[in-house]
């Protein structure tokens, strides 16, 4: 979807291109620079100009954003005033012939309705009034008509029809660009929801069993260990920010890990391995504590002997590297496979899909999971987080705000 959506990105900006050329070669002198040829110049400002209108359209159609990309769109075609509509009312109005919104607005049931542009004369009783015909290009996303983009000129142009109708296909993916980031966005918070609904009953049920033995034999023990608890569970359902720390999740994994300890004792090693220069590292929330529970139930409560836990983040360069490796009693590589596809959930297996399919989401296909297990021979669970990714953003320390 997102190769279409650029393909067709490519495919209109050089249309874009001509008819910004077209409408400003007799608006004003010709200054180069050194650009090269007249359709050069005029190809390198509508790119300038399409990239500084695009950003606010990618948050949606708002009166914020109609307000902030309205001037670089009307620059685009280079129109006397350009105005930005819902299906209820003008958002935004750039240029002169403010006068003419109510007008604007009661001829737009018929193109809003029908998904079909139109161009009409404007009837005005301003005598020096230079807006006389206005083009209507409506704004569609899936097949859903979201508003209109209205060019208002002196007078009937069949090239300022066709631009106008190219501008707004353009605005009309830079919308369903921002549908998709939305959809991303509801899905990995249901996502989220998931995991803690998982974590929930059964972690909560055990924790508060160890907790309760050690009340009466060791107060101050229990006393930390609520403590403990009351940490980890305040992390796990905080609700601010997709993201988080690495430093954060780990510290989350190290209450975790007290309250496994408390119950198992003895049957569970952990060692740490944590390069310092990874932890401030932004990651989606609750992406590695799922793995370290996976490890502990397929591990710890697969045999009955001790099981060692080793946890490392390490420096490669533009990543870093978290390693969750057990000794435990390991998985049929097959059912993992099913596991990972969503075509079986066993129990504890809703963790290792959904962390999975949120790194992808998140960092493309290459960053999924690597899992390497066999019956009896452990697991080991590799996941590649890239230290810098254009909208991965920790909010902060849990205390903070």
């Amino acid at each position: 979807m997102s190769g279409f959506i650029a393909g067709l990105c490519v495919a209109i900006l050089p249309l874009l291109a001509a008819g910004f050329w077209l409408g400003r070669r007799t608006a004003r002198p010709q200054n180069l620079g050194g650009l090269g040829t007249p359709v050069e110049h005029a190809t390198f400002e509508t790119l300038h100009t399409a990239s500084l209108a695009a950003p606010p359209l990618r948050a949606g159609l708002t009166e914020e954003t109609a307000r902030k990309s309205a001037r670089r769109l009307r620059s685009l075609l280079g129109t006397d005033a350009l105005c930005l509509t819902d299906q209820k009312q003008v958002l935004v109005w750039d240029g002169v012939g403010g006068h003419h919104r109510a007008e604007i607005m009661e001829r737009l049931a018929g193109p809003l309705e029908t998904g079909r542009g139109e161009a009409f004369p404007l009837t005005c009783d301003t005598p020096d009034c230079p807006v006389r015909w206005a083009v209507v290009a409506p704004l569609t996303v899936d097949d859903r008509v979201h508003g209109a983009l209205v060019a208002c000129a002196p007078r009937e142009s069949a090239v300022l029809v066709r631009a106008a109708g190219e501008v707004a296909r353009w605005v009309s993916v830079q919308l369903e660009l921002a549908d998709l980031d939305q959809s991303r966005t509801r899905l990995i918070e249901a996502e989220i929801k998931a995991l803690r609904a998982q974590i929930s009953p059964h972690f909560i049920f055990n924790s508060l069993a160890v907790i309760a033995s050690f009340v009466r034999t060791d107060p101050e023990r229990a006393r930390e260990l609520l403590l403990e608890f009351a940490d980890f569970t305040r992390y796990s359902f905080r609700r601010h920010g997709d993201f988080t720390t690495l430093a954060d999740e780990l510290h989350a994994i190290d209450h975790y890990l007290a309250l496994v300890r408390a119950r198992f004792g003895d049957r569970l090693a952990v060692t740490l391995q944590i390069a310092p220069e990874v932890l401030p590292v932004a990651l989606p929330f609750l992406c590695l504590q799922p793995l370290v529970e996976n490890a502990i139930k397929h591990g710890l409560e697969g045999k009955a002997d001790k099981c060692h836990l080793q946890i490392t983040a390490q420096d490669a360069g533009a990543e870093a590297l978290v390693v969750i490796e057990d000794d435990g009693a390991g998985m049929d590589p097959v059912l993992l496979r099913r596991i990972l596809a969503g075509e079986v959930s066993p129990s504890g297996g809703i963790g290792l899909s959904n962390v999975d399919d949120r790194l992808r989401q998140v960092y493309g296909d290459s960053y999924g999971l690597v899992i390497e297990t066999a019956p009896g021979a452990g697991m080991k669970i590799t996941a590649r987080v890239p230290k810098y990714q254009p909208g991965v953003h920790s909010a902060g320390r849990l205390g903070d705000g």
